[in-house]
């Protein structure tokens, strides 16, 4: 029997491209569908690259029945929460209108299995520390509440059809490849991994922190880290665990503990063995405390073990990443 292929919407993305890289290295086909608006044709190292929106209906039916698709990994979105503030309809637009046709075109192409990218943003400000796969969905942001509205989608379609799917909320993701491929070279990134590490190669001239006086440990807000292979891992799980016939669910992805934005800088600047210019400012409207996942579904369901839970990883992956971005002049 002829392998069946998979698509990755997104998959020139931060999270994508490692996620297809990693699905490349497993021997899988791959097909990859990114309109390069904030993904890298160059980051693609394994499938072929489709440049189209999933947003296409008659592009994603035909990638679909043309390359014999079962399984399906969306990561296709905008994912800048200020900028859904400021401009929701973009937000619905592109995430939750487009994941609809790609919805429906699964549903008419017989597509089994689905793979949602989705974000802890959906719990919005929990009620204590941990935000657990069962915590009250609220977001407070368009990003946030469209990235919902793909999960009830997704949910109302595999209850009406044959489609199984896994949600993955990702908490705060940060690295890059250990082996310097690939990495995030997001434009006008706002995760404080990646800016600090701008900061302290130059590209940025300086980092702030929003917030000193939030009741943490530091004053500083504490966020779950976890390591984009890591978490590009747990989807090739969830693609077992659905081939293996587990039935749809949504799962946390993080490491279950947090570190602060002090905690943070302070690695960063040890790290790269020199200070950096940091600002404090008032705090931001809609930043929690405190957010970390309650993360031990994804390891009794998935079988997933993290293999880079560490801080010192994380930035010295990023670190490194940004220093050869930076000799390329990008």
């Amino acid at each position: 029997m002829a392998q069946k292929g998979i698509l990755v919407t997104g998959g020139a993305g931060y999270i994508g491209s490692h996620v297809t890289r990693q699905l490349g290295e497993a021997g899988e086909r791959v097909i990859v569908l990114d309109n390069l608006y904030s993904g890298f044709a160059d980051a693609v190292l394994h499938g072929e690259l489709v440049v189209g929106d999933t947003g296409d209906y008659a592009l994603v039916s035909h990638l679909l029945h043309e390359h014999d698709i079962d399984s399906v990994l969306h990561f296709a979105a905008h994912t800048v929460v200020p900028e859904s503030v400021s401009n929701p309809l973009k937000y619905y637009g592109n995430n939750t209108c487009s994941t609809r046709n790609l919805l429906q075109c699964c549903a008419e192409a017989g597509v089994k299995h689905f793979i949602f990218s989705s974000t802890a943003a959906v719990y919005g400000i929990p009620d204590g520390p941990l935000a657990s796969e069962d915590s009250p969905n609220a977001p407070i942001n368009a990003y946030g509440t469209s990235k919902l509205m793909s999960e009830w989608m997704l949910r109302d379609l595999s209850a009406a059809s044959d489609l199984r799917h896994v949600v993955l909320r990702y908490f705060n993701v940060a690295g890059s490849d250990p082996q310097g491929r690939i990495g995030q070279s997001t434009r006008d990134a706002t995760l404080l991994v990646k800016v600090a590490c701008e900061a302290a190669v130059g590209k940025r001239p300086s980092v702030s922190i929003f917030g000193t006086d939030y009741p943490t440990p530091d004053g500083t807000g504490v966020r779950d880290y976890i390591h984009v292979e890591d978490l590009a891992s747990a989807h090739l799980k969830a693609l077992d665990y659905l081939r293996n016939g587990g039935t749809s669910t949504t799962l946390n992805c993080g490491y279950g503990h947090g570190y602060s934005v002090r905690e943070v800088l302070d690695t960063v600047q040890r790290i790269h063995g020199q200070p950096l210019t940091i600002h404090e400012m008032p705090r931001r409207a809609g930043d929690p405390p405190m957010l970390v996942a309650k993360a031990e579904r994804v390891r009794e369901v998935l079988g997933w073990q993290p293999q880079y839970d560490d801080l010192d990883v994380i930035v010295k992956t990023s670190l490194e990443w940004e220093k050869k971005l930076r000799q390329r002049g990008a």
